[in-house]
């Protein structure tokens, strides 16, 4: 099957964008340079075209309702204009995909609207089973990226760059919070949040083909930077953001993955996986995912082997160098008993055993 192209593609090209397959999508892993990219979204601002994400509405009668049956997040406490990030479960208990819930609030007097983005790769797994689920309750689910352009603007300048564009102030659009926002020279209102995957402030947009395309050739033309998917994935790991099918997937319930605190069981609700997730609350987790941190310059890569005592105990789920702070960082499974700070193992790459250590996540945290 031929590989997927976002309405940016050409436009990628044209900025020296090289390309690489991923989850069936055609995309840029690289500009100017990992590194760059990776400096201009920490010091400056960079822009990600990530339009090979799923977006969906979820309309109808009490939509909070319906969806609350799919994730163990109280969706009652966000409202409108405002999001949360969250998981979906299986039976088990494990994790179907992490996503990102908007609330729209009230469309009339008897329904309401949310908004959900969703992992490329599980994209058209998790929209089949969320209309499978959603519809028989009365709502409709709809792909409302359709061909459109999803833009991630990041950085400690994204915001005062979009007031000005927009000529808005956004002060009172707090994390996680979002609004439509109208610029000069598009052709609709822009769906803005203030969410992102690089730990650091700033919007994730969604805009038809065409003002996506005026949009990108804008920002690029302010000076921001064009980033690939290498620093967004650098990015995130500093962040200690989890990547969905290598920090958590259907094997791993959020209690292992760290993400416990998604997990409201104070709440009446049920949902798929909670009995799972009862047990596990009272049983603790056997495995935890930590961060590492390694000497020198020996990178840990995913799947590598964590070792203690010369036994195999876990596995590398994520690993790179860090731009930020010049030393390699890594994610892992290890089993619950190894996982306090400060705790000495070691991971082996490429046939030789390098010292690593149990640190505190995030490995990156930007000011204030």
């Amino acid at each position: 099957m031929p590989l997927l192209r976002t309405p940016l593609h050409d436009l990628c090209l044209e900025s020296g964008g090289r390309m690489v397959p991923f989850a069936g999508w055609e995309m840029p892993v690289q500009f100017s340079g990992l590194v760059q990219e990776h400096a201009a979204v920490r010091k400056g601002i960079g822009v990600f075209d990530i339009s090979h994400m799923g977006v969906l509405r979820l309309e109808g009668p009490s939509p909070k309702d319906a969806l609350q049956q799919l994730v163990p997040s109280d969706l009652h406490r966000i409202g409108p204009g405002e999001a949360c990030y969250t998981v979906m479960l299986n039976a088990s208990g494990g994790i179907r995909d992490d996503l990102i819930v908007y609330d729209l609030g009230a469309i009339d007097s008897k329904r309401g609207a949310l908004i959900l983005v969703i992992n490329a790769a599980c994209a058209e797994s998790d929209t089949a089973w969320i209309r499978e689920q959603m519809e028989p309750a009365g709502l409709t689910v709809s792909d409302i990226k359709d061909g459109g352009v999803l833009l991630a603007l990041q950085g400690p300048g994204a915001i005062s760059l979009l007031e000005r564009l927009s000529g808005s102030d956004l002060s009172g659009v707090s994390r996680f919070g979002h609004r439509e926002l109208r610029l000069d020279g598009l052709s609709h209102p822009v769906f803005t949040a203030r969410t992102g995957y690089t730990g650091e402030d700033g919007v994730e947009m969604l805009l038809n083909a065409q003002d996506g395309r005026l949009l990108w050739k804008r920002l690029l033309a302010e000076g921001v930077t064009p980033c690939g998917l290498g620093a967004r994935d650098t990015l995130r790991l500093e962040a200690a953001m989890h990547l969905y099918g290598q920090d958590m997937d259907e094997t791993t319930t959020p209690f292992e993955a760290g993400l416990g605190w998604l997990v409201h069981l104070e709440m009446p609700a049920d949902f798929i996986g909670r009995k799972a997730l009862e047990i596990a609350a009272e049983q603790g987790p056997n495995k935890r995912l930590v961060g590492l941190k390694l000497p020198g310059r020996a990178i840990a890569r995913h799947d590598y082997p964590v070792l203690h005592n010369n036994e195999t105990v876990g596995s590398i789920t994520s690993g790179s160098w860090s731009p930020t702070l010049s030393e390699p960082i890594a994610l892992a499974f290890v089993p619950a008993a190894l996982a306090k700070l400060g705790t000495e193992l070691k991971v082996a790459i490429r046939g030789r055993e390098s010292s690593a250590v149990v640190v505190k996540r995030p490995f990156y945290r930007r000011s204030a």
